[in-house]
């Protein structure tokens, strides 16, 4: 079974952690589904080009997590993932991707106010390329009016502090 994963030499990463990454991204978004045999130790180290030793390294971690199990003699298997922990990753990969974005915006000087702004955009851009869903559009809108407006107002947006990563609350 080729496992769709992308390990780069450059990212400053290391491989175990590109691959683990990947590899529980798969599993909680559905696309490697329960009960599915995911490849001998070696026969996936084979295919990325990486040690033996590393891809011992993701399963033992990822078991550890719940989310491989591995049985003697059979293999390893994707575990059983409840619904509460897909729904908590989903969130927190798109908190963490948020906060680095945000974070990258704090870095080049913009404003909070600038921050807001643009997230409003750039949400209203992606949903009239059809990206966003129908369920999570406001009621009430017409998507091919708002075009080039940017006064959507994202509920709890305004209610939301952003501290820069310095000198910020260390509460992450």
């Amino acid at each position: 079974m080729h496992i769709p994963i992308q390990i780069s030499p450059d990212n400053p990463e290391p491989l175990y952690h590109q691959i683990q990454v990947q590899l529980k991204e798969l599993i909680l978004s559905g696309h490697l589904p329960e009960g599915t045999l995911l490849p001998s130790i070696r026969e996936f180290a084979k295919d990325l080009s990486c040690s033996v030793i590393t891809i011992r390294r993701v399963y033992q971690d990822l078991e550890n997590e719940g989310i491989l199990r591995t049985r003697q003699g059979t293999g390893t298997f994707v575990a059983k993932v409840g619904t509460v922990t897909r729904e908590q990753y989903r969130k927190e990969a798109v908190v963490e991707a948020m906060k680095d974005a945000l974070r990258s915006g704090l870095r080049v000087g913009c404003t909070i106010e600038e921050l807001k702004q643009l997230f409003e955009e750039a949400l209203l851009e992606i949903t009239n390329e059809g990206q966003g869903t129908p369920e999570n559009r406001q009621p009430g809108t017409n998507n091919s009016q708002n075009k080039g407006s940017t006064n959507t107002e994202v509920p709890g947006l305004a209610k939301a502090a952003v501290e820069p990563e310095e000198g910020g609350s260390g509460n992450e």
